[in-house]
């Protein structure tokens, strides 16, 4: 039933580099990826802050979502995050320590592939642990104004954004992906980052996307029938495809892989937090499991599961969350 996943957990073999701007910041990045521990999970290290000033990659460090997903814990910030997660997520990558000396992730060309590329020279290992998965059960539907994510229960990973634009360029585009790594690579890993050329402008003006260049962004036309980037689109519907890729960065931060079908209409940064609060909401909804080296599956104790705050608790993405928080509908 589960074959598209590996029962092991995995790290990476070697320590790989890289050096970039931030997108928002306009400053220098140096990033190391370090392999790291069963049950590690994804930690960021902020070496100018001084030894272990670290954030955890999980959806209760959420700082800021606007325009990026930002985590921060004790003082020590990482901003825009998502591309590396993605890469993390689509590489089938657990455990990994990051380093990095300023408060932004490298923007990159403005899409996951670079990262993934990184992840794929420092090679992978798999490691004796055996991976929990999160299964949803019964439908779970978040809302906030126009938006709506809705994840219903699947025997993989399949995710179905869209997105509706006035403009004659993007106007409504809808993609589907059945989560593969290899897939995610071909279609989804290279879409960029996307805004309106007035838009870059007016954030300039605000001392943001200082770092952003036709290199790293698509600006759209202020006709709205093009792009100023000379080589184009990568992908006709690059837009939503790059929607797709946020999206599946951001539920890094559940702290596990989700086995379900999400459905996004018009989510950005802010709708994927409220929509994985809503999944830590709503227990009666989904279980988690372990794998098993024979490819099948145990259900861990739904009592622990369940006890947000518990020393026990298995899931630490529930750490530190309300007790007394509403359900969502499910």
């Amino acid at each position: 039933m589960y074959d598209m996943f590996d029962p092991h957990q995995h790290t990476i073999k070697h320590p790989t580099s890289c050096c970039g701007i931030g997108l928002h910041s306009g400053r220098t990045a140096n990033l190391t990826i370090k392999p790291a521990p069963v049950d590690n999970g994804i930690r960021f290290f902020r070496t100018d802050l001084g030894d272990n000033i670290s954030v955890k990659a999980h959806m209760d460090k959420v700082i800021d979502t606007r325009l990026a997903t930002t985590i921060g814990e004790k003082g020590a910030v990482v901003a825009t995050t998502e591309h590396l997660l993605a890469a993390l997520r689509s590489s089938d990558i657990d455990n990994v320590d990051i380093e990095i000396d300023s408060s932004e992730v490298p923007i990159m060309d403005g899409s996951a592939e670079p990262f993934i590329k990184l992840l794929k020279s420092a090679g992978k290992t798999r490691q004796e642990g055996l991976r929990k998965l999160l299964r949803i059960t019964r439908p779970i539907t978040y809302s906030d104004r126009d938006t709506t994510i809705v994840v219903t229960p699947y025997n993989g990973f399949k995710v179905t954004g869209e997105i509706s634009f006035d403009d004659a360029l993007i106007k409504t585009q809808t993609y589907t992906i059945d989560f593969d790594p290899e897939r995610f690579c071909r279609e989804i890993a290279r879409a960029r980052t996307f805004g309106y050329v007035e838009q870059v402008e007016e954030l300039w003006a605000n001392g943001l996307a200082l770092g952003g260049t036709l290199e790293n962004v698509i600006a759209i036309h202020w006709n709205r029938t093009s792009v100023l980037n000379e080589d184009g689109l990568r992908y006709q519907d690059e837009f939503i495809r790059h929607k797709v890729l946020d999206l599946v960065g951001d539920l890094t931060l559940l702290g596990c892989p989700l086995l379900g079908h999400v459905s996004a209409y018009k989510a950005g940064h802010s709708q994927h937090l409220g929509f994985m609060e809503a999944i830590a909401d709503a227990p009666d909804c989904w279980e988690l499991i372990e794998l098993e080296k024979n490819g099948c599956h145990a259900v861990i104790d739904r009592k622990t599961a369940m006890t947000r705050t518990s020393d026990a608790l298995v899931m630490p993405f529930f750490r530190g969350r309300h007790s007394d928080a509403l359900p969502a509908a499910c």
